[in-house]
């Protein structure tokens, strides 16, 4: 049983299909070619010169690397890790069917394969660090072998995906995906960091306080529930020296590093309609499951959700306007480095 790392999409724009529709895809643009037919990596190098017609030979190669496995190496049974850029979190699959293309498509979808989703949205903060490098590789389809990856996985499985116990945080260069810092994506290992220290220095209520101070450095006034039952209600937040104005938002907060089911949010509305709230904003460090995500086209006007992604980057945006005290528990510094670029 190997392991692939299988994205969807640059942005993760194609996520919740692949979940949907239990299938992962090849997501590279007017590749129409059935990969089943061709007899080695020469004939698809050929093809997708044809193509890709201004793709230099050093990209086509990397591109043939990724693609050609999806046909003729992944087995059915091999696990498929599916990091989401929507949420911190990472979905874990099998592969239940062979390689199928459809040459109707729509483009990009022409080739794909069945995969029985094991795992929904797994929080990031369960891997060790070491693996969450490997995930952060900037190829769209590889293996992971690196850190007996495999072995650890498996053990995460039985364990019903618990945090794995003494994750190992030094890298180790072993295996065939080449997962250095020239292909890793630092900016997501910088965020995996940050949010080891939130998780570390904001536990339970701690991130209420945390929540609270973004809202305010975003101009609101607060009123924070104290800890206890407080009927849905973590925070109070209006516009305004006083927060009278609008919007008038009511915040639920779970610092749980599972995701939230739909009775959460069901709970929130409730919540709104008690305090005449005109807004709602549930805060998941967990993330979310994916039945929420089904009702958030109803839910577009009156509610906002925000995952450990969408924090952080409320987080970062404001955080010379927060509070002396938090800026001194939680200390960044804004860093510059050179933007990944595609292999010519």
């Amino acid at each position: 049983m190997a392991i692939w790392i299988i994205r969807a999409g640059a942005h993760g724009e194609f996520e919740q299909k692949f979940i949907q529709e239990n299938r992962v895809y090849v997501t590279w643009d007017s590749l129409d070619v059935d990969l089943g037919k061709l007899d080695s990596r020469e004939d698809l190098f050929s093809a997708m010169g044809g193509i890709y017609e201004d793709a230099k030979p050093k990209r086509l190669h990397n591109w043939v690397s990724q693609v050609w496995p999806f046909a003729h190496v992944i087995k059915k049974g091999d696990l498929v890790v599916l990091p989401l850029k929507t949420q911190p979190a990472i979905c874990i699959g099998e592969i239940a069917g062979d390689y199928q293309y459809d040459l109707i498509g729509p483009n990009p979808f022409y080739h794909w394969r069945k995969v029985k989703w094991i795992a929904d949205a797994v929080p990031r903060s369960h891997f060790g660090q070491d693996l969450l490098f490997t995930f952060g590789a900037f190829l769209t389809i590889c293996r992971v072998q690196r850190n007996n990856a495999e072995a650890r996985i498996n053990a995460m499985r039985s364990n019903g995906w618990k945090p794995e116990k003494g994750a190992r945080s030094i890298i180790e260069a072993s295996g065939s995906v080449d997962v250095t810092a020239e292909n890793t994506d630092l900016e997501e290992a910088a965020r995996d960091q940050i949010a080891q220290l939130v998780t570390a220095k904001f536990k339970g209520h701690g991130l209420e306080r945390l929540v609270e101070g973004v809202l305010k450095a975003q101009g609101y006034t607060t009123y924070r529930s104290p800890e206890g039952a407080d009927g849905g209600v973590d925070i109070l937040a209006g516009a305004g020296p006083l927060g009278f104005g609008s919007p008038r938002l009511c915040v639920q907060v779970k610092s749980q590093d599972t995701p939230v089911e739909s009775k959460i949010l069901n709970e929130l509305r409730g919540a709104m309609q008690t305090v005449s709230a005109t807004e709602g904003l549930l805060v998941s460090w967990g993330g979310f499951k994916s039945s929420i995500y089904k009702q958030v086209s109803t839910s577009f006007f009156s509610v906002r959700l925000w995952t450990q992604k969408e924090l952080l980057e409320a987080l970062f945006a404001n955080y010379e306007r927060l509070d002396p005290d938090l800026k001194a528990e939680l200390p960044l510094k804004r860093i510059w480095t050179i933007a990944a670029q595609e292999e010519e």
